[in-house]
């Protein structure tokens, strides 16, 4: 078979070089000459690779230009290629026209570290709003993040539709729930939708930025408040990051309790979401009932990891906590009641035909429109794409307890919330497994910090998609950079796509059964 290691070596020869700084040894990593860098995406492209993510650092520290960095992934395997932009002339060229998920990516690392990807479409900034100055970059060693950053007059320009009977509906930023904020501009004529643009960073906080200023274990936590929500799969997949810059190995029983927790996580937020999509169906009755299980699952995380998302319970070298065989027991009865009681609201789910009217084919994420987006998590299974990083990249114990990812073609409301459905099925056969296969032993080994000018990445299925972290070693072995990949990041462009042709009322369905991020998106 193929690889993309052996594509890059056969395309680029000696052009590509094989560095040794990047960890772990599993992802290939390349430097190639800045001209290369959009020639290596037109092979990448080719291979039918995806682009998983694409971000800058400022290496000024090591008395090196901007690095700019993108990783490509096809099944198991990721790559990561690099190149260099002088600090005189921080320019590279723009892989959009090669991948669309470039598109914010490329925006985003123009308005927070001052590299300009040639040839990109768009000039507008990303995350950074209008009122910012415009030469300020956050993420650049020569910024003060202590001081207060002055407001300038500014304006967003919106992508405009024309014509008879063309008229715009302006949602948000503030919304009228408890929801993250976030501005949706619709084009529509009578109720059917056109286009929708999304604008959205008002929750940015800097988080890239203040990594900088922490320890390595300090990192962990903010890592953990990336996306509240998603605490679990943030803290796991910076802690394994970290991890393999120094060889750090945790112990088998954290290892297999970091797992439970994760899929515990998995439970609760489909759980959540499953109601949420009933209830913006106007089916209240299951949004009650949903979310009361999803409270359940809640106390008991609280009652046996002392918190209900179960926040700051992974750190480097394993985990803060542990669980007895009465807390394993408890978990299992719980997973017997919730499973009846969930194939009961199933069963209504599935049986109600004014529900069924309003999930199916609305929303729909064609399979080729998911897989050029780079969808994924549920999203992409919903829409055809087979990922999952539990099955592609495993670690212990899902190299033994091996997922079924479930996976429809239909791509609508319905596929969404369906495959939350199975998720939920196959995360309680897991744990159920876990538990009865628990190692014994340790919950954590001591970790010590990486040597400076190296760098980790690592991949986690969160309940939303694949979580990506790539950290890097500072010229005195602290954090000079930390790139946070959430899958918002991908899936919100999947949603402006999926809601063409459909009617106004149904975008909040719609939005409900992508339901993303704004917190993990406006790092």
């Amino acid at each position: 078979m193929t690889t993309l290691k052996s594509t890059i070596t056969s395309a680029f020869g000696g052009d590509a070089k094989q560095d040794t700084v990047q960890y772990p040894a599993s992802v290939p990593y390349y430097q190639v000459p800045r001209e290369w860098f959009v020639n290596v995406a037109k092979v990448m492209k080719a291979a039918d690779a995806r682009l998983v993510a694409e971000w800058a650092a400022d290496e000024s520290p090591f008395g090196r230009g901007f690095g700019i960095y993108a990783c490509y992934a096809k099944d198991s395997e990721y790559l990561i290629i690099k190149t260099y932009a002088p600090l005189e002339d921080p320019t590279f060229p723009s892989i959009t026209k090669k991948f669309v998920s470039a598109y914010r990516f490329e925006r985003q690392m123009k308005s927070l570290m001052g590299v300009v990807p040639v040839g990109h479409p768009d000039p507008r900034p990303w995350i950074k709003h209008e009122d910012w100055q415009e030469d300020v970059y956050p993420l650049r060693k020569s910024f003060d993040a202590s001081k207060p950053l002055p407001r300038v007059a500014g304006e967003y320009r919106f992508i405009r539709a024309e014509g008879e009977g063309v008229y715009e509906i302006p949602v948000g930023p503030v919304h009228a729930g408890i929801i993250e904020p976030g501005h949706f501009r619709f084009q529509a004529v009578g109720e059917d939708i056109i286009n929708l643009e999304e604008k959205l960073g008002y929750v940015h906080k800097g988080i890239e930025k203040r990594f900088e200023a922490l320890s390595w274990e300090e990192g962990a936590r903010l890592a953990g408040r990336v996306s509240g929500d998603t605490t679990v799969a943030h803290t796991l997949a910076y802690c394994r990051a970290v991890e393999s810059m120094t060889g750090c190995n945790p112990p088998e029983r954290a290892l297999w309790l970091r797992a439970l927790m994760l899929e515990r996580e998995r439970i609760a937020n489909h759980l959540g979401d499953i109601g949420a999509i009933c209830n913006d169906a106007a089916f209240v009755f299951l949004f009650y009932q949903f979310t009361r299980l999803k409270e359940i699952i809640l106390r008991t995380n609280h009652k046996l990891f002392g918190h209900r998302f179960m926040m700051d319970r992974i750190i480097p070298g394993g985990v803060s906590t542990d669980i007895n065989r009465k807390g394993g027991d408890e978990i299992l009865q719980e997973l017997d009641w919730l499973a009846k009681e969930f194939e009961r609201l199933v069963i209504i789910y599935d049986e109600n035909p004014s529900l069924e009217d309003r999930v199916r084919d609305t929303g729909i994420l064609m399979p080729e429109k998911a897989k050029e987006l780079g969808a994924v998590g549920f999203v992409a299974r919903a829409s055809g794409q087979n990922l999952d990083c539990r099955i592609q990249n495993p670690f212990s114990p899902y190299d033994r307890i091996i997922p079924k990812a479930p996976m429809l073609k239909s791509g609508d409301v319905h596929a969404r919330a369906w495959i939350r459905i199975e998720e939920i099925r196959e995360s309680i056969r897991i744990i159920r497994e876990i538990l009865d296969a628990l190692p014994s032993g340790e919950i954590a080994v001591k970790f010590t910090p990486p040597l400076s000018d190296k760098s980790g990445f690592a991949v986690v299925e969160g309940w939303r998609g694949e979580v990506v972290y790539w950290a890097q070693s500072g010229a005195m072995g602290g954090i000079n950079r930390c790139m946070v990949r959430d899958p918002s990041s991908v899936n919100w462009l999947a949603l402006e796509q999926a809601i063409h042709g459909n009617i106004v009322p149904d975008f909040p369905l719609c939005n409900k059964s992508f339901n993303q991020s704004y917190s993990g998106n406006d790092l």
